[in-house]
């Protein structure tokens, strides 16, 4: 059983907390946040010590569960490493690239196992096609918000498109040759809304599009490729491939017949089974079952880093585009 101490008491520390006494796996030994206030409570709720710092919290565990603001994650993360504790982190994984760049050279140099909470990679919508042939050409999302004022002191490509980002780069594993981006600031000081054009090495092409201010939450991808186009319902967790056969396939004699200038093709459409989960305790699981039996991470860290990459050339671009608007306006 590996011991392991939650460090950050907020909405989604919570939850961890809540999950973490769900796993067989795991010993809470106990908790630390910089509101003591907060922490006293969850301590006296749960009954599990409430740690005076986050230095004795990493010496009294082998897991350190890091959920507090992105600012901290660096300074936690780097304690946690010359602790030569393993450490679960939450998206993204550092305020800043060159944190990011850093942290990973170190995670490197010491023998530390890190797993990211991109929860999404959990999701039953995107676990139902992992043994799927995928090979996107386009690709089409949208994750839409209604507006919380939690999350809003950072832009929405950190904020909420960050998790597609992750999701888009595990299934084009190519290198992004271009970006074109836009979005507008409502509600905070950063983009509440934004868009961006995503041109792969390979010829794909991904349209994203995130806001934090709709009237209705949306969380969904699309994928077309030459054979199939698949729909994933991240908020439903439902899955849709539709794909095309030059003959019927063997077991599926029920797809709709097609006549097309190449011939006659054949509709299939499949619905793969998506198992209900709890996507955060199936990540935490996941994490100790790559400790305990020297597994694959799910979701490493050089993963963290690529998406935050990318959200950074996305708001970069952004950024240009706004300066552009602005000289033409003026």
């Amino acid at each position: 059983m590996l011991k392991i101490g939650v460090l950050g008491c907020g909405h989604l520390g919570k939850i961890h907390i809540k999950c973490i006494r769900m796993i067989d796996s795991y010993e809470l030994v106990g908790i630390y946040d910089t509101n003591k206030k907060v922490a006293l409570k969850l301590s006296e709720e749960y009954g599990i010590k409430c740690f005076d710092s986050a230095e004795e919290l990493i010496a009294a565990v082998d897991v350190a569960d890091i959920v507090t603001p992105t600012v901290s994650h660096f300074d936690i993360a780097k304690k946690v490493i010359e602790g030569g504790k393993h450490f679960f982190i939450e998206k993204p994984i550092t305020h800043t690239l060159e944190e990011a760049n850093t942290l990973c050279d170190l995670v490197k140099k010491n023998s530390v196992k890190v797993q990211v909470g991109h929860v999404e990679r959990f999701n039953p919508a995107l676990l139902a096609i992992e043994d799927k042939n995928i090979d996107p050409m386009f690709v089409e999302v949208h994750r839409l918000s209604m507006f919380n004022p939690r999350g809003t002191d950072v832009s929405v490509v950190l904020d909420l498109m960050i998790h597609d980002l992750d999701i888009i780069l595990k299934l084009i594993p190519h290198k992004v040759i271009k970006i074109e981006a836009s979005g507008v600031a409502i509600v905070s000081n950063s983009a509440d809304i934004a868009n961006a054009r995503i041109e792969f090495e390979n010829g794909a092409i991904v349209n994203i599009t995130a806001s934090r201010i709709s009237m209705k939450n949306m969380r969904k991808l699309r994928v077309f490729q030459s054979d199939a186009y698949l729909s994933l319902d991240f908020l439903n967790k439902k899955t849709e491939i539709v794909r095309i056969h030059e003959q019927i396939p063997a077991g599926k004699e029920n797809c709709m017949e097609l006549d097309t200038n190449k011939g006659k093709r054949y509709i299939e459409l499949d619905m793969p089974e998506s198992k209900p989960n709890n996507a955060i305790k199936m990540e935490l699981e996941s994490f100790a079952d790559s400790i305990i039996n020297n597994k694959a991470i799910k979701v490493e860290i050089e993963d963290g880093l690529k998406a935050l990459e990318l959200a950074y050339s996305i708001m970069q671009e952004i950024e240009v585009h706004q300066n552009r608007v602005s000289n033409f306006m003026n």
